[in-house]
């Protein structure tokens, strides 16, 4: 049976692809403006070695299989066609025509941007300690400063962009968000700002250029610490802002007035998150508001990592999802009133839009930098989160919470003050 037979027999006759493969058979629709290309045997053994996302991942990172056109349309015209259901029987069918046994052994190794299959680091030490999260963080953002330049743009930021308005761009969103932080945790002129999972420091820049607040970010990433220390010189904040290498459970300092968590809850854990909230709760002067925004599950249904997916094995290791309801309950068993909680959903699928978008248009540059394998990764990557909080299979919750004072008192408005119009509307006659 041609390869082509194969397509047809899983994604359907019409499936609204061009289907190309090493035998010289062809499916699909011709001029759909996404082709797939099965270039080698191998490919079809990773595809019938791990059926699924997987084993196309593997596939397609290992450059055994191309994928030419957007790649979030490919994905989703994909997803479409795995709706069709086949049953064990032709499943039996179909392996045998591709092969049978000599397409599912011997087993080939995965492509070596996958960190768990080949036992390497990663597997060594107890999920969630010190030493293995720094591994797990490194694996992740210690890619390239360059590379993530290209990607992220001048902002630096790889967190949800908050977009005001349907026109803004990438960096107009980024800035938004930052400030949006900052107006929840009511950041004011002589605060202190504790930024944990700082990043490449935006945040942390952000308070103190705009906000006056002295600023301390860590993290665990030995490279944004670098680049973000040399940002911080080069724009002249040195009295207010700080960025660290480190873990933020060594973080000495208490006594602040405001804390943001943003990116950082996904890699925590969950059984650790309790005492993570506790933790930044006992770093904050009573009155303090923490900001938590973080990638969230819809609900907590099934588990919370996906040790066998393209995910963990690929771009985050160790990651968990918790629901937003589980997370705020969490916050306020431990130390924090919730006062004010959103989704930004959309917000982050445009943001990835965004950057699928800068690593087209860096192709050469990236693959350059970083290598094709990498490279492929991300462009695999970014595109299928995209398309997961496009479909409401992830989502992104902001959540504020405040530590009251002793005699309950939270500090904050009547209501919320910090979106732009809403400051206004508060303002007097006088004042408007």
């Amino acid at each position: 049976m041609a390869l082509a037979e194969v397509f047809e027999a899983v994604a359907g006759p019409d499936a609204p692809v061009e289907f190309r493969a090493y035998d010289g058979s062809t499916a699909g629709v011709r001029g759909s403006g996404v082709t797939i290309t099965v270039r080698s045997p191998v490919a079809v053994s990773y595809l019938a070695q791990a059926p699924g996302a997987l084993g196309l991942a593997r596939a397609y990172v290992s450059g055994h299989l191309d994928v030419d056109g957007d790649m979030y349309t490919a994905l989703s015209r994909l997803s479409r066609a795995q709706e069709t259901d086949i049953g064990l029987g032709e499943k039996i069918k179909l392996l045998r025509a591709l092969g049978g046994p000599k397409v599912l052994l011997p087993r080939i190794p995965p492509p070596p941007q996958e960190v768990r299959v080949n036992r390497r680091w990663l597997t060594i030490g107890r999920m969630h300690s010190m030493d293995r999260d720094a591994n797990s963080i490194s694996h992740h953002y210690d890619v390239s400063n360059k590379f993530y330049e290209w990607v992220l743009g001048p902002t630096m930021a790889y967190t949800c962009a908050c977009y005001p308005t349907e026109t803004a761009t990438l960096e107009e969103a980024q800035e938004y968000k930052f400030d949006l932080v900052a107006r929840k945790l009511a950041l004011k002129p002589g605060m202190r700002l504790l930024d944990v999972g700082c990043g490449w420091g935006g945040m942390v820049m952000h308070a103190a250029r705009e906000f006056g607040v002295k600023s301390l970010g860590v993290t665990l990433s030995e490279q944004q610490a670098l680049w973000a220390q040399q940002a911080i010189k080069e724009a002249g904040l040195e009295d207010l802002a700080e960025v660290r290498h480190g873990d933020y459970r060594d973080v000495k300092e208490d006594g602040f007035d405001a804390v943001s968590s943003i990116g950082l809850t996904e890699h925590i854990g969950k059984r650790n998150l309790p005492g993570y909230f506790a933790f930044l709760n006992g770093k904050l002067n009573a009155g303090g508001r923490m900001l938590n925004h973080c990638i969230t599950r819809p609900d907590d249904s099934g588990p919370s990592i996906k040790k066998e997916g393209f995910i963990n094995r690929y771009v985050f290791p160790d990651g968990e999802l918790e629901g937003p309801g589980w997370l705020a309950s969490t916050m306020n068993d431990h130390g924090f009133e919730i006062r004010h909680e959103e989704n930004l959903r959309e917000h982050y699928a445009r943001t990835l839009a965004a950057w699928c978008a800068n690593l087209d248009a860096h192709w050469g540059e990236a693959v350059a930098e970083v290598g094709q394998g990498t490279a492929r990764v991300w462009r695999l990557y970014m595109a299928g989160c995209r398309l997961g909080f496009d479909a409401n299979v992830v989502q992104l919750h902001q959540i504020l919470g405040v530590k009251l004072t002793p005699d309950g008192r939270s500090g904050m408005p009547l209501r919320p003050d910090w979106e732009p119009s809403q400051a206004r509307a508060a303002k007097s006659p006088a004042e408007a």
